[in-house]
């Protein structure tokens, strides 16, 4: 069990009050890189030149082996010495090179300005992608993404500059701001569109990761992460509440309001019955979205907008 932290003294040190998001809780992370491991899961299969050892051979810089000369082989990669040692002509074979950009699909729409302890769910978003976001360029990996909400998205091309992480940073600052106060919309439309723009968005060989509470998984977005997965590796970042999986408990029966940035309804704490078919509920669509992202071929890494980020990263050291 994780220790219990100062919940003020933390969002005094995060320069947050758990609910707005600015510029200065993002750079807190820029010192904070050693939380997040971003090394290659899978065959790197980006066509540019990158810092990323592929398994496929070619004229890299790395040397591989050598091994008995083919015809058609570049008379230039011939081993001379250890032809004069075997006898016989060998060539060299190098390991190419790859690129891996870096895509965060930031969710901060309405449902996920929520939360009953620490943050909202949206400002734990921005916290995860910036932190993403400066390891990738600590590692010297293009760091691009799209950020959206109900109404609105922001597309940023991947870029290994200080400034593109800056830039990225202040976006996510600047839909926070709008994501809570919109009008309505369709949650789902919205989560879908975004996934599809992903897909569009995201060569093969990047590393896609999405930051959502996945309430708005359906189908039609099932089909486009499923998509992106089959030609880059696909990271889910599950971003929850406390209050989500269970109530909280209290001395006598009270009645709360609440909601989920679209629809609103009101709890009794305190029933038993209320308490076990409110578990059951969000147990079954739970059990739904680790299914239905399994079979999108992504790896699912829940986090808690109740405890910080230095709490549930320390010992997985992002992801593996």
């Amino acid at each position: 069990m994780q220790d219990k932290i100062d919940v003020a003294g933390w969002l005094t040190q995060h320069f947050s009050d758990g609910v707005s998001l600015n510029i200065k809780q993002l750079l807190y992370y820029k010192a904070k890189t050693g939380l997040m491991r971003l090394s290659p899961r899978k065959t790197i299969q980006a066509k540019l030149a990158g810092s990323y050892l592929a398994k496929t051979k070619g004229r890299g810089m790395e040397f591989d082996e050598a091994r008995h000369y083919q015809p058609g082989d570049d008379i230039r990669a011939i081993d001379w010495r250890v032809t004069a040692r075997t006898g016989s002509t060998h060539t060299k074979v190098y390991r190419e090179e790859k690129e891996r950009p870096i895509f965060i699909l930031a969710d901060l729409s309405e449902n996920m300005h929520f939360g009953t302890q620490l943050m909202y769910k949206s400002v734990q978003v921005a916290h995860l992608a910036s932190l993403i976001a400066w390891a990738a360029r600590d590692r010297g990996d293009r760091i691009g993404g799209l950020i959206f909400n109900q109404n609105d998205h922001l597309e940023f091309k991947p870029l290994t500059r200080h400034k593109a992480v800056l830039s990225f940073l202040h976006g996510l600052v600047e839909m926070h701001k709008q994501g809570g106060n919109g009008k309505k919309s369709s949650q789902g439309l919205a989560f879908t569109d975004a996934c599809a723009r992903v897909r569009r968005l995201a060569h093969p060989g990047s590393l896609v990761i999405v930051l959502s509470d996945f309430h708005q998984l359906n189908e039609v977005s099932k089909q486009h992460l499923s998509r992106i997965s089959r030609h880059c590796e696909l990271v889910a970042y599950s971003i929850t509440d406390p209050f989500e999986h269970q109530l909280p408990q209290v001395s006598m029966p009270q009645a709360v309001d609440v909601t989920d940035g679209v629809q609103q309804q009101t709890l009794v704490l305190g029933l038993k019955d209320t308490e076990e078919q409110y578990q059951q509920t969000h147990a079954k669509q739970n059990e739904y979205i680790t299914k239905t992202l399994a079979q999108c071929k992504a790896q699912l890494i829940p986090i808690s907008a109740g405890q910080s980020l230095e709490q549930q990263l320390e010992t997985n050291r992002g992801y593996r």
